[in-house]
């Protein structure tokens, strides 16, 4: 049961935390897909258990969905949000002293697992926040700023922590040609340092939420367990009888799946030698080419969408912004083949695939909102699908590291070309349950 609250003050306008909020969410999520796959490279474990183990820890923002509607019972969203944030940053902070003990890779991948736990809550929280507190038109105009922060944090992760990584890998004498001891203990004192600088922004904007996050509705919780599991197995069922329902899992899936293979073969692709196929990057120069021209286009790409579907309706954009979405892909298909040497080209390839992400995305994620999650429990139904949007990077992801040895670079980027076409046709016919309430 809800029943309004009202804020003691006047409740923050959505620039004030959409932005923020939305940059908590993306961080962690970045950080253990993919920070700590070169994290544990730099520290000395074998590919195997990096693969196995950084696979298995992000685990929980695909099982989300099965403890969603606990979050509906008690407390505020709010609370979730604030409350998740800072435990992300004390636990965060515990990751980076643990790089220094013998164990340090049992013991961090278990720290790493409570952050997962974390995330994966505060995403929950988080999108209801945003679907409760914003219209349907606000939801729409926002969306592009939704978006864009949500990846910023992937682009600062990706390119600015890595690039401190690499910087202060070198302060610390880490630096080619040195020892295996040095290079290690480099590695410990540098990634700590990163897992702190994760840690204090986490808390940092913890805090802020405080004071800016809007919560104008409370939640009442069910009067005992048997009620809570029974409305817990209702809105499972309900999830699954929603009207297109098979329909919109194999679209929500295949939407992404390009993107899983990409996503962590295309750092190793940038980090491997010219003599493997990749292009012999250093990790400051990934984490520049990231950082800056990455972070530029992606914030474009996604502001710029959020006014595209909110001019024209999303029933009118989705096709072109799955295109969009999945195209640029093809520029990695031209560096495997060319390995070309200068860092303006390479810097714009990467632009331009950062570009047509950051548009694409945002198509997605208001799809869900507004097609998938209306109805009496939004905020566990929208869990449910980007819960299932995960499983969907997932799948490939754990696939493309085998697919990309055995055929090679370059031939693993035609094959990710060849896996955009389910997504363009999932797309083209994908049905609307709701009316386009998008443009506005």
């Amino acid at each position: 049961m809800e029943e309004n609250t009202s804020n003691n003050r006047k409740t923050a306008h959505p620039i004030q935390w959409v932005p923020s909020a939305y940059f908590a969410m993306g961080m962690p999520f970045v950080v253990l897909n993919m920070v700590v796959v070169l994290m544990y490279k730099g520290l000395g474990v074998d590919n195997a258990q990096i693969t196995l183990w950084t696979s298995l820890i992000i685990l929980p923002w695909t099982l989300k969905p099965l403890w969603s509607p606990l979050l509906e019972m008690y407390r505020t969203k709010k609370f979730f949000v604030v409350t998740t944030q800072i435990v992300t940053g004390i636990t965060f902070a515990a990751v980076a002293f643990s790089l220094h003990l013998p164990s340090f890779f049992a013991i961090s991948i278990a720290l790493l697992a409570i952050i997962a736990f974390s995330g994966a809550t505060h995403d929950i929280a988080c999108d209801g926040v945003y679907m409760t507190e914003l219209s349907e038109t606000d939801q729409a105009k926002y969306i592009g700023w939704q978006g864009a922060f949500y990846n910023i944090a992937k682009v600062v992760a990706s390119g600015g922590f890595v690039y401190l990584a690499g910087y202060l890998i070198n302060y610390f004498g880490g630096e080619p040609g040195a020892s295996s001891d040095i290079v290690k203990i480099a590695n410990e004192n540098a990634w700590g340092i990163v897992m702190l600088v994760c840690s204090v922004t986490m808390i940092i904007l913890g805090l802020y939420h405080i004071w800016v996050l809007p919560s104008r509705k409370r939640i009442k919780s069910s009067s005992n367990a048997k009620e809570q599991m029974h409305e817990l197995w209702n809105v499972i069922v309900e999830f699954f009888h929603k009207k297109h329902i098979t329909y919109y899992i194999f679209f929500i899936i295949l939407y992404r799946f390009a993107e899983g293979f990409v996503m962590k073969i295309v750092p190793l692709f940038l980090k491997a030698a010219r003599s493997e196929g990749g292009l012999g990057l250093t990790e400051q120069q990934i984490g520049l080419y990231y950082g800056t021209f990455g972070a530029v286009a992606f914030v474009i790409g996604s502001i710029l969408a959020g006014y595209y579907i909110s001019a024209f309706g999303l029933r009118k954009t989705l096709f072109s912004l799955c295109c969009i979405f999945n195209l640029p892909f093809v520029v990695y298909v031209f560096l495997a083949l060319y390995q070309p040497e200068n860092s303006a080209l390479i810097a714009g390839a990467i632009a331009f695939e950062y570009f047509g992400y950051g548009f694409g995305f945002v198509g997605l994620t208001l799809f869900m909102m507004q097609q998938i999650a209306p109805g009496k429990h939004q905020m566990a139904h929208y869990a449910f699908a980007s819960g299932i949007m995960n499983l969907g990077l997932m799948i490939p992801g754990s696939l493309s590291g085998t697919v990309c040895d055995w055929i090679g670079y370059h031939d693993f980027f035609i094959f990710v070309m060849i896996a955009t076409i389910p997504s363009f046709l999932m797309t083209y016919f994908v049905p609307f349950s709701h009316t386009d309430t998008a443009k506005g």
